[in-house]
């Protein structure tokens, strides 16, 4: 295992979980005397057949992606969608993932995620490189004039982009990675439909959506130019449904977010996706089960990033943003 600069709060020591403005809102914290994980029960239902075919072509895009590309590289948000992407590479490559995970750490992340990613480290043996923008976060070098960036100082896409997308470019300009595992899926949003599973970037991170390469009977894009590189969607024809099912017939460990609390007000909250605490809002939700996550997922009528404010900050904000590098 070996992890690669600390990631630290700007402000300095990470305050008690219950004092973290991330809970003031509408999802409480955690009883501090919880392990930041939960396990499954193993479970296969028999509405879950069809997750066979979507793990072996998943280990497939995984295991073409190690063998065309000399230099690969996994970002991991610690949410359920890349948790399970550990779990696949796993089972690629007999239990070792072969390649180092990334976090790019905004220093937004809730408290209790920070505490699953270090348990995750140690129980799945990870080597985990964390990156921070610190730059922009104290205003520093190219953001001298400009001052510090953060959701104090910036709109959501703003801080986005120099926080996440940016830190990525610093992080691949100096291990110059050619080709990056990721967990994103076509069901997330309409800009991530248009992907493909070997989705090439020029040397500036930019994504021309209206041009994309065809992938006729199992033929990829596995080859870039020097400073290029190419996004290895693993998980591109997942459902978020297939996702919670994967998780509870695997067992998988995941964050307890994705779980309902109640909160202040009495109702009760989860979290479909998890980002940066300032724009992550929780749904409404009495799902406190995978069973119950499953059968919400059913019915719902809410999209899953419904409740991140960088995707509805101004018309096509995802899609300028994914252009732009943007996982």
């Amino acid at each position: 295992m070996t992890t690669i600069a600390e990631s630290t709060p700007v402000s300095g020591r990470r305050a008690p979980i219950s004092e973290h403005p991330a809970y003031s809102r509408l999802y409480p914290a955690p009883d501090p005397s919880e392990p930041p994980v939960f396990f499954p029960e193993k479970i296969s239902r028999t509405d879950a057949a069809h997750l066979d075919a979507l793990e072996a072509q998943s280990v497939f895009i995984i295991r073409e992606a190690f063998h065309h590309f000399k230099n690969i590289c996994m970002p991991w948000s610690m949410g359920k969608d890349s948790n399970v992407l550990i779990w696949l590479s796993k089972k690629a490559f007999a239990g070792h993932i072969p390649y180092p995970l990334l976090h790019i750490d905004t220093t937004y992340e809730f408290p209790e995620m920070l505490d699953y990613r270090d348990w995750a480290v140690s129980h799945h043996d990870l080597n985990l490189i964390v990156k921070i923008n610190e730059d922009a976060r104290a205003g520093r070098g190219d953001y001298a004039t400009r001052g510090p960036i953060g959701f104090d100082t910036a709109d959501p896409v703003t801080v986005t982009h120099e926080l996440k997308t940016v830190a990525l470019q610093q992080v691949m300009a100096e291990h110059k990675w050619d080709a990056l595992i990721t967990g994103i899926r076509r069901d997330e949003d309409p800009t991530r439909a248009k992907e493909r599973y070997f989705s090439p970037r020029t040397k500036d991170f930019e994504w021309d959506y209206k041009d994309q390469p065809p992938e006729f009977w199992n033929q990829f894009t596995t080859s870039c130019a020097a400073g290029e590189h190419v996004r290895v969607q693993a998980l591109l024809d997942w459902s978020e449904r297939d996702i919670w099912l994967y998780i509870q017939r695997e067992g998988i460990p995941i964050p307890k977010m994705y779980f309902a609390r109640t909160g202040r007000d009495g109702k009760r909250y989860r979290f479909r996706s998890l980002g940066d605490w300032p724009i992550s809002n929780p749904v409404e939700s009495e799902a406190d089960t995978i069973d119950k996550i499953i059968d919400e997922l059913a019915t719902t009528k809410v999209s899953e990033r419904a409740g991140r404010a960088q995707d509805h900050h101004e018309r096509n904000a995802m899609q300028k943003l994914r252009a732009k590098g943007f996982m």
